[in-house]
Formats: structure tokens, sequence, C-alpha cells
């Protein structure tokens, strides 16, 4: 597909993690063909060790053998060597590029360290609901970001009319938003309290390039929490 076959392009990841997902959803936007490899975080593979010796963690994006770490970076990089195939990724102005990367960048600095702290670093339930204030409060601020990206609501996408660089950083936790919200009895992303996120959801979940990507089976998602704390012991 589009000048690179499943022998060029190769995924380690793990099925549930946010960034491996952002960057299978960025793959699909472009309909690039991928082997997808799934990793045991607790017996990492030689392949994923050498490829990426610094941090030793997924995801890691082989193209032609040569290995991309980090996954905004990796999403950055797809944009730029198929930018001719599919959908950009990022917006071609680049006022606007450098807006989506604000909000990129504080996704993973707000809501990433909410995510950890609801399902990784609570002890227990008072600090699990600490950091699920921590998760609403930076969703009211990325309720006001889809207001302004997205014309007032009438845009269906942080991208526009189509999915872009927020959205695949950002919709990639949905998985285990979906865990936390059995766990807390509520949606996390309330649409009450944020309606115009809660739509861009219920969208995002509904696209094609995240449908068997983003994780819609809860009790599967919540089973494989206690493989990855255990391992993390």
């Amino acid at each position: 597909m589009a000048g690179a076959g499943a022998n060029d392009l190769k995924v380690l990841g793990v099925w549930t993690s946010p960034f491996v997902i952002r960057v299978r959803i960025a793959l699909n936007m472009k309909g690039l063909a991928y082997e997808y490899v799934e990793e045991d975080l607790g017996n990492k593979s030689a392949l994923l060790l050498g490829s990426n010796p610094v941090h030793k963690s997924v995801p890691v994006l082989l193209h032609a053998w040569r290995a991309i770490n980090e996954s905004q970076i990796i999403l950055q990089y797809i944009d730029e060597v198929w930018a001719g195939t599919g959908p950009a990724v990022l917006p071609s102005d680049p006022y606007e590029r450098a807006v989506a990367r604000f909000w990129a960048a504080y996704i993973d600095d707000k809501v990433r360290s909410a995510w950890l702290g609801m399902l990784f670093r609570c002890k227990n339930e008072e600090e699990r609901a600490e950091a699920v204030a921590r998760a609403g409060e930076a969703l009211d601020t990325l309720e006001g970001a889809f207001r302004d990206c997205s014309e007032g609501g009438k845009k269906p996408f942080f991208g526009g009319d189509g999915i872009g660089f927020v959205d695949v950083v950002l919709g990639g936790y949905l998985g285990w938003f979906g865990a936390v919200g059995k766990i807390i009895g509520r949606r996390l992303i309330d649409p009450a309290r944020t309606p115009l996120l809660a739509a861009w959801e219920d969208r995002f979940r509904a696209a094609d390039v995240a449908k068997g990507v983003v994780p819609d089976d809860v009790d599967k998602v919540l089973a494989f929490l206690q493989t990855l704390l255990a391992v993390s012991k």
C-alpha cells in the first residue's frame, strides 16, 4: 500500500498503550501496510531492546529496519515521509501546526500524568480520586481547546473536518478511559461537564482508522492492567 509494504514497516508495541495506539492510527490514516509485533513487557524482545536501547520502551517504528522512537516523533516522521499519501496528520499552516504541537504536549503532560495516577500509581481510592480530579481539570481545558479548534463545535475533530495530530494523541488514551469509567462508575469524559469532548470521543471511536486499534473491551483492558501491575512490581 502507498509506498510501504508489511516488510518495510514494523511496529513494536503493546495493544493497550496509548502511545502505540496513536502510531497505529496514523499509519491507518495514511493507508500504510505494516507488521504489528506485540511485545511482552515482562520479557522484552532483543529486537525491542536493540531498537530502543535508551528507554527500552514501546512504541518503536521500524522503517526499512531503521528505528524511530517516541510516539509524537513517530507521528511527525510518518507525516513527513508520506506527505503525499492520505490525509495530513499535522496542519500545513505553521501557526496551526505550532498550536497542534502545543496541545499534544499538554495532553502528554497533564492527561498522561492523571492516567498514570488513576491506574498505576494510586495506592488507595483517595489517591485515585485525586488523579480523576486532575484528569477532569485537564479535560475541562481540552474542552475549551476543542471549542476553539472546531469553530465552536461546528467541526467534528481537533483537526477540523478530519482527524489530526491532537485527535490522534488524545484518542490513544480512550481505551484506558473506558476502563477508568468502569472503575469510577461514569464516563471519564463526562457529557454533562464536557459535552463537546464527549461527542468528539464518540466520533473518534467510530472512525474507521480507530476501529480494531482503540480497545473497546473494558473487561479485557482491566484484566491486562493486572498483568501490567504485576510486571511493574
